[in-house]
C-alpha cells in the first residue's frame, strides 16, 4: 500500500528531501533499534534511535527497500568502516538524514557541494612516462539506470529487464568495442575457465554482498561482456547495475580513458534509445552507486607498476607519499589480497568532488612523481 505525504517534507543537509512520511514511499514494519556490531563504523556514528524510529518504517518506491536492509552489514559484521548500501536512488532521498552525513564525512565534502562530471579525454595532459615500469592500466566506473533498483534492492524482474537492455546495447557495439556477452546462468565450463584465466569472472560468496542482498537469485540476470581484444569489459548486475572497465598492457593511460569514455557513451546511448532510461545522476552526488563510497565518478583509475625503491623504503612511507599525492597504493591482488614482490597497484584515492578528467590526470601526474622518486630511492638503498 502506497501512502502519500501527509506531513510536510523537510530538506536534509545535503539537499535531498527527507520526511517522516516520504512522498510515494510505502510503510515497512517498525522494528526495534538494532545492535550495530561495527561499533566504530559511520553507521554506528550516524544512526541513532531517534533517526531509526523516524525512518525505519519507510519502504522505498522503486524496490521496497528499508533502512534495516541498508545497514545490514554494519549490524551483522564488526569490521565495517562505512557499513551502508542503497537499494535504489530513492534510498538516498528517503533516508537522507542517515546517508547525507555519512557521505559528507567519508568523502570530505560540504553539505552544499556540487559534483561535476567530465569524460573528455582530449583534456588529459601528457601521459605516464614511457620509461616507467608500468605493466598495465585499468580504469573502471560504475553506472546505474533510472527506473531500476540498485543491486541490494533490485527486484528479480528489474534485474532481468535491465540485462535484456544491456545485451541489446552490447549487440550494437562496433569496431574495437565489438565483442560477446557471457551470461553467468548456464555458462559453458570452457567459457567459465577462460574468464577465470583472464581474471574477468566475478563470483558469488562475498559476505558483505550477501548480507546486503546483492546475491539474491544468483546467478540469474548477471553476466560479462568483453570485446575481441579483451580491453573493454562490462559486468552486468554485480555490485552495481554496470561496472564498465577499460584496460590494456603498458602505460598508455590516455588511450585506456578514451576507450572507456566511448564505451560508456555507447552503453548509455543504446539503452536510452531503446527504453528512454538514462544514467542516474545527481547534481550533488554525481553518478549513483549502491555503495556511497563510490558516489561521484565511481571511478578507479589504476596502474600496476614496479617500485623497488619505494619497496625498500617501506610500505608505510609509500602510503604516506601516496596520501600527499591523492593516490592509494594496494597490493596487486586487490584491496585485501596483499602485496607480492615490488609491484604495486596505484590508483586515485577520491571519487566524489572531482571530475573524471581530474582524477585520471591526478593519477598520471602522481605515478610519474613516484617513478622519479623511486629511481632516487633505488640509489639510496643500493
Amino acid at each position: 500500500m502506497w501512502k502519500y505525504a501527509a506531513a510536510a517534507c523537510v530538506t536534509g543537509a545535503a539537499g535531498f528531501v527527507a520526511s517522516n512520511s516520504v512522498l510515494f514511499s510505502g510503510a515497512a514494519e517498525q522494528k526495534p533499534f538494532p545492535d550495530i556490531q561495527s561499533k566504530h563504523s559511520l553507521v554506528a556514528k550516524h544512526v541513532n534511535k531517534e533517526k531509526w524510529d523516524r525512518l525505519s518504517g519507510i519502504e522505498t518506491k522503486t524496490s521496497g527497500f528499508t533502512l534495516a536492509q541498508a545497514i545490514s552489514c554494519a549490524v551483522e559484521f564488526d569490521n565495517q568502516h562505512c557499513g551502508i548500501y542503497a537499494g535504489d536512488y530513492d534510498s538516498y532521498k528517503d533516508f537522507a538524514d542517515v546517508f547525507d552525513p555519512i557521505i559528507q564525512e567519508y568523502h570530505g565534502i560540504n553539505a552544499d557541494a556540487k559534483h561535476t562530471s567530465d569524460m573528455d579525454a582530449s583534456k588529459i595532459q601528457g601521459n605516464v612516462d614511457p620509461e616507467a615500469p608500468v605493466k598495465s592500466v585499468r580504469i573502471r566506473v560504475g553506472r546505474s539506470f533510472n527506473g531500476f533498483g540498485l543491486s541490494p534492492g533490485i527486484t528479480k524482474q528489474q534485474r532481468l529487464d535491465l540485462e535484456k537492455l544491456l545485451v541489446s546495447a552490447f549487440s550494437n557495439f562496433t569496431e574495437d568495442l565489438a565483442g560477446n556477452y557471457y551470461p553467468l546462468l548456464g555458462m559453458d565450463e570452457v567459457v567459465r575457465q577462460q574468464l577465470v584465466d583472464d581474471h574477468f569472472l566475478f563470483v558469488s560468496g562475498d559476505p558483505n554482498l550477501q548480507s546486503a542482498g546483492m546475491e539474491r537469485d544468483w546467478p540469474e540476470g548477471r553476466g560479462i561482456f568483453h570485446n575481441q581484444d579483451k580491453t573493454f569489459l562490462v559486468w552486468a548486475n554485480e555490485e552495481d547495475q554496470t561496472r564498465i572497465i577499460s584496460m590494456q598492457k603498458g602505460g598508455d593511460v590516455k588511450a585506456v580513458f578514451e576507450r572507456l569514455a566511448r564505451g560508456i557513451k555507447a552503453v548509455q546511448d543504446s539503452v536510452k534509445k531503446e527504453s528512454g532510461k538514462d544514467f542516474l545522476y545527481d547534481e550533488k552526488y554525481g553518478y549513483i552507486h549502491s555503495c556511497p563510497t563510490n558516489l561521484g565518478t565511481g571511478m578507479r583509475a589504476s596502474v600496476h607498476i614496479d617500485l623497488p625503491g619505494w619497496t625498500a623504503e617501506g610500505l608505510t612511507a609509500l602510503k604516506e607519499r601516496c596520501e600527499e599525492l591523492k593516490l592509494q597504493p594496494r597490493g596487486t591482488r586487490g584491496e585485501s589480497g596483499g602485496q607480492t614482490g615490488v609491484t604495486f597497484d596505484i590508483s586515485n584515492k577520491h571519487r566524489l568532488g572531482y571530475s573524471e578528467v581530474e582524477l585520471v590526470q591526478c593519477m598520471i601526474d602522481g605515478v610519474n612523481i613516484l617513478f622519479k622518486e623511486d629511481l632516487e630511492l633505488q640509489k639510496k638503498h643500493g
